[in-house]
C-alpha cells in the first residue's frame, strides 16, 4: 500500500500497516520501534544510485580542466555518500545495527541463500528494463550492485 509519510505513522502505530520499508539509518532517526516496528529484516537489496546532474549549458560553459575537476568531486562525495550510509551497518561496524537490537528490535539477517531467491525472483525485471532503456545501462546497474 503506498502512502504518504503522515499517514503510514498513525497506520503502523495502529497496525493497520504491518510494516514498511527503510533503511537502517531512518529507521533509527524516525525511532520506528516506537511505531510498532519490532521486527527489522536485512537483505542487503539496495544500492542507492547517486545522481549528480548539471544543466548542459552550464557544463558546456566550464573549461574541460573545470569540468574534471566537477566530476572529480562528485566522484569523491559520491563516495564519502556511500561511507556515511554504510556506518554502523557493515560487518566490521555493526553498532547501528547494534543499537536497535538494544530497543528490542528482532534483527533478521538473510543468509546468502536466502538473498539469492530475491535476486532470483526480480530478475525478470532487469530483463524488463533491458528492452525499455537498452542492454548497457542495465549492464552498468548490474556492475554497480555487484560492487557494491
Amino acid at each position: 500500500t503506498q502512502m504518504s509519510w503522515a499517514d503510514a505513522q498513525p497506520a503502523l502505530t495502529t497496525g493497520a500497516v504491518d510494516g514498511q520499508e527503510n533503511p537502517l539509518t531512518i529507521y533509527r532517526v524516525l525511532n520506528m520501534h516506537e511505531l510498532g516496528q519490532t521486527y527489522v529484516t536485512q537483505w542487503r537489496y539496495l544500492a542507492d544510485p547517486l545522481i549528480f546532474a548539471v544543466n548542459r549549458d552550464v557544463w558546456n560553459s566550464f573549461t574541460a580542466e573545470d569540468q574534471e575537476i566537477v566530476r572529480q568531486a562528485a566522484v569523491e562525495a559520491g563516495a564519502h555518500g556511500v561511507e556515511v550510509a554504510r556506518t554502523g551497518l557493515m560487518d566490521d561496524d555493526t553498532s547501528l545495527v547494534d543499537e536497535i537490537r538494544g530497543f528490542g528490535v528482532e534483527v533478521t539477517t538473510l543468509t546468502d541463500e536466502e538473498r539469492q531467491a530475491f535476486v532470483d525472483a526480480t530478475r525478470p525485471v532487469y530483463e524488463a528494463w533491458r528492452d525499455r532503456i537498452g542492454a548497457d545501462f542495465v549492464r552498468l546497474a548490474e556492475e554497480s550492485i555487484a560492487n557494491r
